[in-house]
């Protein structure tokens, strides 16, 4: 084992000791716009039991009922679901990510939740209203931070204080706090306690692809596998801690792309992307220099993955074989640990683990509450 893997097994167990820690029945959380339930499985690795969950989409809510088998979830227009139904008492902690797009300051003066451009937003803020968690995160995007100038954040922020909450904000990458993916995500927090929220110390090491998935089966383009075994035994902590709950690799799920994409995947190195591809091949392009940087982009196994969000429209190469991701490889690049199950038909499967929220990253964020309250 190198100094390196060992350097980071030191400085990653403590960080990661408790990976699946057994939430408390005491400390609740509501999570709304809930996806697969990758902001719930870092709540629950913090210790917070999730009481219910709100989504609209069939096959994220079906993986949400099948990885947090003791929450509550409701598969609904969040527009149509009274929140004083669903708990009796303020939760500790209110969760969520309504799309930045649902919102349209041009409806600030009326704030009409019945307008359709709004009322997203608007949801998330009825709920906090309603329910008066103690503590609330409101997750986004990057670019929510400079959407519309700035001004919805400021928005957020002021609607959140006339409600009661003391509110701070930031941008936090992934990559700084034990997730092999350099992923960057807004979140603003807001408590009833009136303490200002110090976001969570970025740790002293970050983790590799290799580190996430080189134990993982080696796989060929269009595979579809259910179980297969693991390559080697975990060579460093964070894969250890994937597999905790699993013995064998599960979901091995790879898109199948035409012979003529296999090929233009075999001249692209690590890290590089469509331009070392010969223009002889992409004569399909109009114009090839107008490509996205993203797109044709192999893994560089000795970094941070790049952001796994659309990764099978983007076609992400895996580091060393000329195919897509797997679902798991995926997975593992997000933190979801192995025993987690995706539902839904591949395509769905790869939308869930790419709008998710790494679940290390969230656990980061729910301690520092946690450690605050």
């Amino acid at each position: 084992m190198s100094t390196l893997v060992q350097d980071i097994n030191l400085l990653s167990k403590e960080n990661n000791r408790r990976v699946v820690d057994q939430p408390s029945a005491s400390i609740h959380g509501c999570d709304i716009f809930s996806g697969a339930g990758g902001m719930s499985l870092g709540a629950e690795m913090a210790g917070i039991n999730i009481s219910f969950a709100v989504e609209n989409d069939k096959y994220a809510a079906d993986t949400f009922k099948q990885n947090h088998k003791t929450s509550s979830v409701i598969v609904e227009d969040i527009r149509n679901v009274k929140p004083e139904k669903l708990a009796n008492t303020p939760p500790f902690v209110l969760f969520g990510g309504p799309p930045c797009q649902g919102f349209s300051l041009s409806n600030t003066v009326t704030r009409n939740s019945m307008n359709e451009k709004n009322s997203l937003f608007e949801e998330f803020l009825r709920f906090i209203a309603t329910l008066e968690p103690e503590w609330c995160v409101f997750e986004n995007v990057e670019g929510f931070k400079s959407f519309q100038k700035g001004r919805v954040v400021q928005t957020l922020k002021s609607r959140l204080e006339k409600l009661g909450y003391t509110v701070s904000y930031d941008v936090l990458n992934a990559s700084n706090y034990g997730v092999p993916q350099d992923r960057n995500r807004f979140f603003m927090v807001g408590n009833r306690r009136g303490v200002k929220y110090r976001f969570p110390e970025k740790f002293n090491y970050s983790l590799t692809v290799a580190n996430a998935i080189e134990d993982l089966p080696s796989l060929e383009n269009g595979d579809l596998i259910d179980d297969l075994p693991y390559k080697f035994e975990a060579n460093n902590h964070f894969a250890d801690s994937m597999r905790r709950k699993s013995t064998t690799s599960k979901q091995n799920y790879v898109s199948r792309n035409k012979d003529y994409v296999i090929e233009r995947y075999s001249y692209i190195g690590q890290g590089q992307n469509w331009r070392a591809i010969p223009d002889e091949l992409m004569t399909n392009y109009k114009e090839k220099n107008n490509c996205h940087s993203g797109i044709y982009k192999r893994l560089n196994s000795n970094r941070p993955s790049v952001v796994i969000s659309n990764y099978r429209k983007n076609m992400l190469i895996h580091p060393y074989e000329n195919r897509g991701l797997s679902v798991r490889e995926a997975a593992r690049l997000q933190s979801f640990p192995d025993d987690f199950i995706f539902q839904g038909t591949l395509m769905y499967m790869q939308q869930q683990i790419g709008n998710a929220v790494p679940p290390l990253l969230a656990k980061a964020v729910f301690n520092q509450i946690k450690e605050m309250s």
